[in-house]
């Protein structure tokens, strides 16, 4: 089984559009979004969910009133200002827990905080695990970490050969949290400033887990001087550029269908994923004949 995490520094760099568009060219495969903040993967695909889980993480205070005498010892001992005489504010709360511990009347306990929830699901191109973290709930990273630990479970039940993971965006806990173990990450991004600027902080990230990522430029014609920029950025570090796609509106009308961008009639976009496609498959590979090497 192998893995591979898409990757941009910001949303609508096209990570999700290049995801749903493998879905529909590989073989033997679990789709992973964990991109659980703003999950989107769904909208493309469609799927069905079949199972369902809540997520837990962390711990909250919850208050016995009966026993709360009001004496105000939490409400100065909290740095948060987030217990009121025992009147607990979640939102302001950071689950720290000495209000608890100082209650003379152990009126306050820590009890694990619902942070959202966790599926499986078919579509019409594989299984799918997803996620849905709670409005303002911490802790994605984790919640990440059971998507793709859900997702790996799927492909070893099924003696599937790829989890392929739309990641998070940025470089935050949530991307850590999806970059553990992968194979190969292919970061997609675009040519603006801030697009390169993303890219070196992403390949900044990836070379501190001793991962070299692969590179796909999107929307490449937009800005011709920048495209070069990237590219010339990528042999200087020795980055490989995997592939190159054109802008084009199709991919938005596609989108507005709810399909990938290979259902949708677009013959300059369909060649260059098609491209991509091809030098994600190599590269895998040749990380597979690396590997086997380096156990002789």
């Amino acid at each position: 089984m192998k893995q591979l995490i898409v990757l941009s520094g910001k949303g609508g760099t096209g990570k999700t559009t290049v995801v749903g568009a493998f879905a529909s060219l590989a073989h033997k495969k679990v789709l992973a979004d964990c991109d659980v903040d703003a999950a989107d993967l769904f909208i493309i695909l469609e799927p069905k969910n079949i199972e369902k889980a809540e997520f837990y993480s962390g711990r909250k205070p919850r208050t016995n009133q009966e026993k709360c005498t009001a004496c105000g010892i939490c409400t100065d001992l909290c740095r948060y200002n987030a217990i009121e005489n025992g009147d607990v504010d979640l939102v302001e709360c950071e689950g720290c827990g000495l209000c608890a511990l100082a209650c003379p009347e152990e009126a306050i306990s820590m009890e694990d905080a619902y942070c959202g929830e966790w599926f499986i699901a078919d579509t019409r191109y594989g299984p799918l695990a997803h996620a849905r973290l709670g409005i303002g709930e911490e802790n994605s990273g984790k919640l990440v970490a059971q998507v793709r630990k859900v997702a790996q479970s799927i492909a070893e039940e099924q003696n599937l050969d790829l989890v392929l993971i739309d990641g998070p965006p940025g470089i935050g806990c949530p991307v850590i949290s999806s970059l553990a173990g992968v194979d190969l990450v292919l970061i997609v991004t675009e040519p603006t400033v801030a697009g390169i600027h993303d890219l070196e902080r992403l390949v900044a990230l990836a070379q501190h887990f001793n991962i070299l990522p692969s590179i796909c430029i999107n929307k490449y014609d937009i800005n011709e001087e920048k495209t070069q920029t990237i590219e010339a950025y990528c042999h200087d570090n020795n980055l490989p550029v995997l592939g190159k796609i054109p802008f084009d509106v199709a991919v938005v009308k596609a989108m507005v269908e709810k399909k990938t961008v290979m259902e949708h009639p677009c013959p300059t976009i369909h060649h260059a994923i098609e491209h991509l496609w091809e030098g994600v498959q190599k590269t895998l590979k040749d990380s597979n004949s690396a590997h086997e090497q380096e156990g002789r």
